[in-house]
């Protein structure tokens, strides 16, 4: 077979939403239908918060690994607090995962009618200014969110505020994610082909070389931001409600050059979930001849999310 050029993925400026929505709204859309993923520079979180964050990030997995691993919540399935190296492995994989993360979620007040579903969070002694630092930026990952929801409402021809109810108290997660450095006869990814569980991932770092999505053609293309932007990729819950018209593409995260080997990779993915009592239903504007209803069958976002998380280990049978 002759060789054909993989294609370009485009970047888009969310700043252009706010002139011209309609505009913004069929550009993102595009990539989305066409690659799952997209590239969003001008996505308005702060610059110096997200400094503060790496900075954060950092130092939080630079602590010794018992006092981590005193933050891990056994039985908890991963949903706040610590997860240690080579817990998580991809769906159908082989290896697990080389890589540990920290999970925060959204603050809820006590008596929250979500209590039940949303765990609390939990937050480590060090570093300092940890908690404070990480709730304003999961604020901002949140309203950067709903920007690009509104968009993808918009493009699927619904009211642009469709999205609001679905995701208010929404269970979504940040993970702060290190990949240490590997050995030369580690296997060939740190993090395994798999899709996201959730609505939309809005993901910070993916300028470190390594994120791979796997396109139409079946071949591996690399994931190249500019710097500082985000990447922003359909989740198999986005993907089932519009029935599979914005795919959820697998990705993965490969082991870097021999160069690069003994570096650590950081990034911090937002899962941007819908609340637990949401109905994923599909859209009737999603059905049609050519694309029948593959989903008879309504699911909450709660039971989805809970047997994605079997599948993947974090939750014990």
């Amino acid at each position: 077979m002759l060789d054909t050029p993989m294609a370009e993925m485009p970047v888009v400026s969310l700043a252009d939403q706010a002139a011209d929505p309609e505009g913004f709204a069929r550009e993102f859309g595009r990539s989305f239908e066409r690659f799952g993923f997209a590239m969003v520079t001008d996505h308005g979180i702060d610059q110096g918060l997200i400094d503060r964050a790496w900075a954060m990030t950092e130092a939080f997995f630079a602590l010794p690994e018992e006092e981590k691993r005193a933050l891990f919540i056994e039985g908890g399935g991963g949903a706040r607090g610590y997860t240690p190296f080579k817990t998580e492995i991809a769906k159908g994989a082989t290896h697990v995962d080389l890589k540990e993360f920290w999970h925060i979620g959204r603050q809820l007040a006590a008596g929250h009618r979500f209590e039940a579903q949303m765990s609390p969070n939990i937050w480590p002694d060090k570093p300092e200014g940890f908690r404070d630092t990480f709730l304003e930026l999961f604020a901002a990952f949140d309203t950067a969110g709903d920007k690009l929801l509104s968009a993808i409402a918009r493009y699927l021809s619904l009211d642009p505020h469709w999205f609001d109810p679905a995701v208010r108290d929404g269970n979504s997660v940040l993970r702060l994610l290190h990949y240490p450095p590997v050995t030369e006869d580690a296997p060939n990814v740190r993090a395994g082909a798999h899709e996201d569980i959730n609505l939309i991932t809005l993901l910070l770092g993916a300028e470190e070389a390594g994120l791979e999505l796997l396109d139409k053609d079946g071949r591996w293309l690399p994931v190249k931001p500019p710097k500082n932007a985000m990447v922003v990729n359909v989740g198999d819950m986005l993907q089932r409600l519009t029935n599979h018209v914005l795919p959820s593409t697998t990705h993965r995260v490969v082991n870097p050059p021999v160069d690069r080997r003994g570096h650590s990779r950081y990034s911090m993915p937002f899962f941007l979930h819908p609340a637990p009592d949401f109905l994923i239903q599909t859209l009737p504007s999603c059905i049609s001849d050519e694309n029948p209803n593959r989903y008879d069958t309504p699911i909450t976002a709660h039971d989805y999310l809970h047997e994605r998380l079997v599948e993947i280990g974090l939750i014990k049978k």
